[in-house]
């Protein structure tokens, strides 16, 4: 048998924890009372296992089940059941990690492009990648492309949408990204550098499927996804066809699991080439240690997974660069939006100054120039 190991905080006292994590147990596995099941090989293949408990903090405890493998059929369905399934509607639980088995990591193909594939996308490698939003709601998308064009002319590697801009009257996908596109491509032309646009991908998959033939008939080669909102099946099989590098963006993610396990391990597990998440000190943030160790699930070597690229977002300004980038390292991505947008007039100098300021504090990264 194959098991893998999740990670749980229950809150608990110490007369019912061990009831506690045996109903979780039974729970996240078969789901029925043990003593119902009539064949034997099912408890002892089937139904999850507590491997330990240990008190952290008053009333909390860390529970650790062992999982069977087969029970995910090694699909993200069937994996984020197993996981965090019926235990989700249970707010005295929160799920904190997972160590996957090398046979389940296979079954993932992970990234697409990763750190490596996006720095080819962008023509960086010797520094942090810098990228922006296209804000606010409203603009139509001749205004959406005036302010891309502006923030590739400043120098910006990825221009994205915000996350907000999907498929709205005012400017509606089949407009606005050929619109942006073209202007990026323009502003390219006069600096001669990479400059990337990143349209939102939202809808049923019908609606994903023509938003990418409008993308690839304008060479959009990344694009801004958010997982939650389109669906975790729907995202991993879009990783795998899109052809595209996607970022992937935590709106609805707000949920009980840590946040450096789904926006860091799962992200990747399910093909998230970068992954945006509220960087300490901004308008709704991590603590650094959470975002050390999301960028750390993101980066660091996991079977035959791909390092994805983090990115810090949510409030970051132009002044705190040469902090962020000491905390982060060059294998990452600042984004910063709405600081560089106050500049108004100045908005090109801003950018600017932006895109001079991550390149001065340039460093050897781990994923090298071809």
């Amino acid at each position: 048998m194959c098991w893998l190991e999740a990670t749980y905080l229950i809150r608990s006292t110490p007369e019912q924890i061990e009831a506690r994590a045996q109903a979780l147990a039974i729970e996240q596995s078969l789901e029925m009372p043990p003593e119902a099941v009539q064949q034997p090989w099912i408890l002892t293949q089937v139904l999850a296992q507590v491997a330990s408990i240990t008190l952290t903090e008053k009333d909390t405890y860390k529970v650790v089940l062992r999982l069977a493998l087969e029970t995910t059929a090694k699909d993200p369905i069937g994996l984020f059941n197993g996981l965090f399934g019926n235990c989700s509607l249970q707010e005295d639980v929160w799920l904190q990690d997972v160590e996957l088995p090398g046979d389940l990591l296979e079954a993932f193909p992970g990234p697409r492009f990763g750190i490596a594939g996006l720095r080819r996308l962008t023509g960086v490698y010797h520094r942090a990648l810098t990228c922006t939003a296209l804000k606010p709601q409203g603009l139509s998308p001749n205004e959406l492309a005036r302010l891309a064009y502006t923030f590739a002319l400043g120098g910006i590697d990825i221009v994205k949408d915000d996350h907000n801009l999907t498929n709205q009257s005012y400017a509606p996908f089949a407009q606005r990204v050929p619109a942006i596109a073209r202007a990026v491509a323009q502003a390219n032309a006069e600096t001669g550098r990479q400059t990337l646009y990143a349209p939102m991908l939202a809808g049923s998959p019908k609606k994903l499927a023509a938003q990418l033939e409008v993308a690839r008939s304008e060479g959009i080669r990344v694009a801004l996804v958010a997982p939650m909102l389109v669906g975790l099946p729907v995202f991993y099989e879009l990783a795998q066809e899109a052809g595209v590098a996607l970022l992937a963006h935590p709106a609805f993610a707000g949920n009980r699991m840590a946040p450096s396990l789904f926006l860091g391990k799962l992200f990747r597990l399910l093909g998230a080439d970068a992954s945006i998440f509220p960087n300490y000190g901004g308008r709704f943030a991590y603590s650094p240690q959470e975002c050390q160790l999301l960028a750390q699930n993101l980066r660091n070597p996991w079977g035959p997974l791909q390092p994805a690229l983090p990115v810090p977002a949510g409030g970051m300004t132009v002044e705190r660069v040469d902090e962020l980038l000491a905390f982060y390292g060059p294998d990452s991505m600042l984004l910063i939006g709405g600081n560089l947008l106050a500049a108004r007039e100045e908005l090109l100098e801003r950018t600017r100054r932006f895109v001079e300021r991550v390149a001065a504090r340039s460093a050897q990264p781990s994923q090298e120039a071809p």
